[in-house]
C-alpha cells in the first residue's frame, strides 16, 4: 500500500500508463550513487505501485534483495510524462511474480519464462509527478 494517500488519478494517466512504452528505473544505492535502466512496467491503481519483472541476478534485484531503497520510474512520450517515486523492494513470491506477469503481457508481449528465477521490482508510490495534460496524478502539490 502507498504511504501516502494516492487520488484516483484520471482517465488520461490511466490510458498513458496502459499504453506500450518503456520508461527508466532508478534506484538510489546505499552509497548515494544511482542504478538507472531502462524498464517495462505496469501501474497498480489499487495498490498505488509500479511493478516490473526482472530476475534474480539482475543488478535491480541484488540490490534490492540487500534492502529496501528509493526508486523512481519515469516514462516520457513526447510532451506527456510521469515520474513515480516511492520505496522499492523485491519479490520472488509466486503469486505476485504471475500477477505482474500476466500485467506485463497485456502491457507489452508475454515475456520470457524464467520458472523459479524470477522477480519482482515493486515501487510503493509515495508521490507521482506529472504534466498538466495526464491531469491529478499525486498528492496535493505534487505536480511539478
Amino acid at each position: 500500500m502507498a504511504t501516502l494517500p494516492l487520488p484516483d488519478p484520471g482517465p488520461a494517466f490511466e490510458d498513458f500508463v496502459g499504453e506500450r512504452h518503456l520508461a527508466v528505473l532508478t534506484l538510489v544505492r546505499p552509497n548515494g550513487h544511482p542504478h538507472t535502466t531502462p524498464v517495462g512496467f505496469t501501474w497498480d491503481q489499487s495498490t498505488g505501485s509500479a511493478r516490473i519483472i526482472t530476475w534474480s541476478g539482475s543488478v535491480k534485484a541484488r540490490l534490492l534483495e540487500a534492502g529496501h531503497l528509493r526508486g523512481s520510474i519515469c516514462q516520457v512520450d513526447g510532451g506527456r510524462w510521469l515520474t513515480i517515486e516511492g520505496i522499492a523492494r523485491v519479490t520472488g513470491d509466486p503469486d505476485a511474480c504471475t500477477d505482474a506477469i500476466a500485467a506485463y503481457a497485456a502491457r507489452y508481449r508475454p515475456p520470457k519464462d524464467r520458472g523459479d528465477d524470477r522477480r519482482v521490482v515493486v515501487i510503493e508510490a509515495t508521490r507521482i509527478l506529472a504534466n498538466a495534460h495526464l491531469g491529478t496524478a499525486g498528492p496535493p502539490g505534487a505536480r511539478d
